[in-house]
């Protein structure tokens, strides 16, 4: 994103309209720095829990977050079933779902309905739908250098069909980085 993630990534949190009392599950949420962006919107009454396997992206969370009562990190595999069901009033996941094969993604994107509340939204920052063909040099050759297998499979996939195969509304997309770059914006109806 030469350089341009922290701007996509306030871009991305401010579209979420967070409210003060929501509680957010953050998805491979990394080291914690979009965590305590989230943070800034909401008051002691709400709550993010982040979700990651790494020792190492847990450890900086926690230090990243630690002033901070309402937020915590928890060692869970996204890609394996939770049991969070209806909690959360908002789910994030910022560049992940494009790292894992596509039985996975869709199981992802089953924990996030299973997770949300009815009414709940889910946003999903990531690569758009694009043919790597078509991509300008100076962004193909970084991405094929810097990009895991997986990720060439996904920006051939219609993600919104995938939200809509799982029950969720698609609500919007927006391009944040031209069509590379998408936030897409999906809600669990109520049942």
């Amino acid at each position: 994103t030469f350089g341009k993630y922290s701007g996509l990534m306030r871009r991305a949190i401010e579209l979420m309209e967070i409210e003060q009392s929501d509680k957010i599950l953050d998805l491979g949420a990394g080291t914690g720095k979009n965590a305590c962006l989230m943070a800034k919107y909401i008051s002691q009454d709400g709550e993010i829990v982040g979700l990651d396997i790494s020792d190492e992206m847990i450890s900086q969370f926690e230090r990243r977050c630690k002033n901070l009562t309402n937020v915590k990190i928890l060692n869970k595999r996204i890609d394996q079933p939770l049991d969070y069901d209806g909690y959360f009033d908002k789910v994030f996941i910022s560049f992940v779902l494009h790292g894992f094969p596509q039985d996975a993604r869709m199981q992802i994107i089953k924990n996030a309905f299973n997770s949300l509340r009815a009414g709940g939204e889910f946003f999903v920052l990531d690569y758009g739908e694009f043919s790597l063909d078509d991509m300008p040099f100076y962004l193909k050759i970084p991405f094929k250098i810097a990009e895991c297998k997986y990720a060439f499979d996904f920006i051939k996939r219609d993600l919104a069909k995938m939200l809509e195969s799982e029950k969720f509304t698609v609500i919007d997309k927006y391009s944040l980085f031209g069509k590379y770059i998408v936030l897409m914006k999906a809600r669990k109806n109520e049942l």
